[in-house]
C-alpha cells in the first residue's frame, strides 16, 4: 500500500473514531438511549477496539452507575450487569430476580430467546461466593444452551450412514438465506437441522434403501412411535431416532410460544413427504412411467414445500400470529408453488446424472416422453413453466393481506436460496468452490474496507 493510500485509511479510522465518541457523548445524555448505549459498548469489546475508547467507556458507565446505582431500569440488564462488575462497581445481582416467575423458577420464555441467555451465561462469570441467583442462572443457561448447542443430524454422517449427504454447514448457510436476523437464530437452527433431515430421508429413500425396508420405515413413520423401532432395519434404526428426536427437542419451545397447532401439522406435512417418498419408491419398483399429471402430483409432494417452510416459521417468536397459523396449516399456493419451483430446478440439474441408474424419472424425462422433444427443449419447457410458477408467488405474495409481511418473506427467501443451490448446478448435492466461497465469505472471512 502507496504513503497515500495508507494515510487516507488512517483518516478513515480516525473520522469513524470521533463518530463513535460523539455517539456515545449524545446516548449519554438521553436516558432513553441508555440500553443501546450498553449494547454499543459490549459490541466495541467484541470486536477488541475498546483500547480506541477506554476513556469515554469508563466515563459513560461510571456516569450510568451514578445515575442508577443498583435501580437499572433500562433493558439488557445482563450486559448491564456484566460491563458494571467489569468496570470495578460492585451492583447487585438482585436484579436477575427479574428473569424469575412468582414459585422462583426461572421463566421459561428465556429458553426462546437464546440471545437473552447467552448474555446471562456470561453474567454469570462476574458474580461471587453467595450470589445464589447468579448460581442458578448459570446452571439453567449451561443446560439451556447444551440442549439447543446439540446437534442430533451430525450422527457422524459419512461413518454411521455412509450414504447420507452430510451437509450441515450448506443447511445453515440456506437456513441463513431464509432469514438473517439474528432475532431469528433458533428458527434458523432449527430449520438447518430440518433441511439435513430432509437429506437423510431422501438419500435413505432415493439411492440406499430396498422397496421392502422402505415400506417398513414408512409405516413407522406413520406410527410415530419409538416402539416402531424394533422392527426396522440397523441402519433405519438411527434414521428413525434422530427424526423423532428433531421434533422431540423442539416441542416444548413450541410449546412456550403457543404455536403447538402449526408444529404438529408442520409435522403432518413432513409425514406427507415421506409417504410421497415412498410412492415414487413404488413406481420404481413396478417400472411405472408416470404422466406429467402423476409426475407433478407427486413430485411437488415430495419437493416439500409444506414440510419445510412450516419449518421455517418454528421458532421465530410473536410474528407468528392465530390468523398465520390458520393459514400456514392450510398448505396456502405459496407453500405448493415453493414445492413445484424446488423440484422443477433440481430436476433440470440431476436429470442427466439421474438417468445413470434405476431412478424415479425427472420432469425433463416426462416432457421427452410425453411430448417427443429433444432434452434441450424440455428443459425449455421446465423453465417457462418455473417462469409461470414464479410469477403466482408474486401475486399471491400481494394477495395475502392477513399475513405478517416477515412470514411471506420467508416464503420469498426460500425460494430465491433455492435458485442460487440449484439454478445452474445442483450445488447442494455437489457443493462447488462457489458456494464454498460465499460460505466463508458469510461466516468466516473478514470484511474489507
Amino acid at each position: 500500500m502507496q504513503k497515500a493510500e495508507l494515510g487516507d485509511v488512517e483518516q478513515i479510522v480516525e473520522d469513524l473514531k470521533e463518530q463513535v465518541r460523539k455517539g456515545i457523548a449524545v446516548a449519554l445524555g438521553n436516558p432513553e438511549e441508555h440500553t443501546n448505549l450498553l449494547k454499543l459498548f459490549d459490541a466495541i469489546q467484541r470486536l477488541g477496539i475498546s483500547y480506541y475508547f477506554e476513556q469515554e467507556i469508563a466515563n459513560a458507565l461510571r456516569r450510568l452507575y451514578e445515575a442508577y446505582g443498583d435501580d437499572w431500569n433500562g433493558g439488557s440488564i445482563s450486559i448491564w450487569f456484566r460491563l458494571l462488575r467489569q468496570q470495578g462497581f460492585y451492583v447487585s445481582c438482585d436484579i436477575f430476580d427479574k428473569y424469575k416467575d412468582q414459585h422462583g423458577a426461572f421463566k421459561k420464555s428465556l429458553t426462546n430467546d437464546v440471545e437473552e441467555m447467552l448474555e446471562l451465561y456470561e453474567a454469570t462469570s462476574l458474580r461471587v461466593q453467595g450470589e445464589v441467583v447468579l448460581d442458578e442462572a448459570l446452571d439453567f443457561t449451561r443446560t439451556r444452551l447444551a440442549d439447543i448447542a446439540k446437534d442430533p443430524l451430525r450422527i457422524d454422517a459419512l461413518k454411521n450412514l455412509p450414504y447420507v449427504r452430510d451437509r450441515i454447514v450448506e443447511c445453515y448457510f440456506w437456513a441463513f438465506g431464509v432469514y438473517s436476523e439474528p432475532k431469528y437464530s433458533l428458527a434458523r437452527v432449527f430449520l438447518a437441522k430440518v433441511i439435513q433431515m430432509a437429506t437423510v430421508l431422501d438419500d435413505t429413500y432415493d439411492a440406499y434403501g430396498t422397496y421392502e425396508e422402505l415400506e417398513i420405515f414408512t409405516k413407522a413413520v406413520e406410527r410415530w412411535s419409538i416402539t416402531s423401532l424394533d422392527g426396522l432395519p440397523e441402519y433405519m434404526k438411527l434414521v428413525y431416532e434422530v427424526l423423532l428426536d428433531l421434533y422431540q427437542e423442539m416441542e416444548p419451545i413450541m410449546e412456550i410460544e403457543e404455536i403447538t397447532p402449526l408444529f404438529n401439522r408442520s409435522k403432518e406435512f413432513m409425514i406427507d413427504t415421506v409417504k410421497a417418498y415412498m410412492v415414487e419408491a413404488k413406481w420404481v419398483n413396478e417400472g411405472h412411467i408416470p404422466k406429467l399429471d402423476e409426475h407433478e402430483a407427486i413430485a411437488f409432494a415430495t419437493g416439500g414445500g409444506g414440510f419445510l417452510i412450516s419449518s421455517c416459521y418454528l421458532g421465530m417468536g410473536d410474528i407468528i400470529t392465530n390468523e398465520s397459523i390458520k393459514w400456514a396449516i392450510t398448505e396456502p399456493p405459496l407453500f405448493k408453488a415453493s414445492s413445484a419451483i424446488g423440484r422443477l430446478l433440481n430436476d433440470i440439474v440431476s436429470s442427466k446424472k439421474e438417468q445413470e441408474r434405476e431412478h424415479f424419472p425427472s420432469i425433463v424425462q416426462c416432457y421427452k416422453e410425453q411430448h417427443d422433444v429433444s432434452e434441450e427443449h424440455a428443459i425449455d419447457l421446465v423453465r417457462k413453466q418455473i417462469e409461470d410458477i414464479w410469477k403466482d408467488i408474486n401475486r399471491e405474495s400481494l394477495m395475502c393481506k392477513d399475513v405478517p409481511r416477515p412470514l411471506i418473506m420467508v416464503v420469498i427467501n426460500y425460494v430465491r436460496t433455492l435458485y442460487y443451490l440449484y439454478k445452474y448446478n445442483d450445488n447442494f448435492s455437489e457443493v462447488g468452490e462457489d458456494i464454498k466461497d460465499h460460505i466463508k465469505s458469510f461466516f468466516i472471512e473478514a470484511m474489507s474496507i
